[in-house]
């Protein structure tokens, strides 16, 4: 049985050369295996695609319908096969990225630097920002989003390890204002607010005990919109903060900060890699993406 996608090649070669000996020189086989693999597809879809005389060819009107099925199915074909290459070639480019400014500088940027050591011919372009990204429009090949999603068919979102927050003072905060022992105790002290968060986030903080959430409305004097900032101010002892965990990861081991409530459950936000929904992927980011999934996933 002749392979019917080299059937439908010789089909729309046939109809491009004019004859069928033209077309047998074109695919390198002879006129009568053209002939055949004509006859083929004539089986089996039943019914007559070319009008052949002793002087010259041309479609029936079915014939020529067929013909753009044939060269669609050949073209998706073609997409295929240079997606298979593409997975096989070797990354390389620059890959544009981008990402919260505290997950990026103190989870993601590690593994960019552990991404780069294996893909020797891979530039990444890190961009850290805590506005809202578009990455379609803004010209990004990946973005870290944190929170909630919207619904957006041209993205494909992965999700990635959670966003855990946990709230922690200085110890000459707690000496002088005491250490909160319920959640509720935190609407009598300084809390500071991360300015880029949502109204809700920076207002009202969210606690889980036995799978029960406690919404603890605060208040502080203190915002800002650049974490580093407000970490300075929780090690001053001013109020305070809820962070992400592996931002004070060393402050809390040191002793510089002390965990507070942590009975509690703090708050958590999902957090997603983003990336368009394109089958022609690139091997630079389905590398990264992989690679991601792998570590952070």
């Amino acid at each position: 049985m002749l392979d019917r996608l080299t059937s439908m090649t010789v089909f729309a070669q046939t109809v491009r050369s004019g004859s069928f000996a033209a077309a047998a020189e074109k695919l390198g086989m002879s006129p009568q295996m053209v002939a055949k693999h004509i006859e083929a597809l004539e089986q089996r879809v039943e019914t007559r695609l070319l009008n052949r005389t002793t002087r010259k060819q041309s479609l029936t009107v079915f014939g020529r319908l067929y013909l753009e099925q044939c060269q669609s199915v050949l073209a998706e074909v073609q997409v295929a096969d240079r997606l298979a290459q593409a997975s096989h070639a070797e990354p390389h480019g620059r890959l544009c990225i981008n990402a919260p400014v505290t997950f990026g500088r103190h989870t993601l940027l590690p593994v960019v630097t552990q991404f780069l050591n294996r893909y020797a011919q891979v530039d990444v372009e890190l961009t850290l920002s805590d506005r809202l990204i578009d990455p379609m429009e803004e010209g990004y090949e990946a973005v870290v989003r944190l929170g909630p999603l919207q619904t957006n068919l041209a993205l494909v979102a992965r999700p990635l390890r959670t966003y855990r927050l946990v709230a922690c003072a200085s110890p000459a905060y707690l000496l002088t204002h005491g250490i909160p022992q319920l959640p509720t105790d935190l609407t009598r002290h300084e809390c500071l607010g991360f300015a880029p968060w949502v109204s809700d986030l920076s207002r009202i903080w969210h606690f889980r005990q036995d799978g029960r959430v406690i919404e603890v409305p605060v208040k502080g004097r203190l915002q800002v919109n650049d974490w580093e900032a407000l970490r300075s101010a929780a090690l001053d002892g001013f109020g305070i903060l809820i962070s992400y965990e592996q931002a004070v990861a060393a402050d809390l081991e040191s002793g510089l900060l002390i965990q507070i409530l942590p009975g509690y459950e703090g708050p958590i936000r999902p957090i997603h890699l983003l990336y368009a929904a394109d089958r022609r992927m690139t091997p630079k980011l389905r590398c990264f993406v992989d690679y991601l999934m792998e570590v952070l996933g």
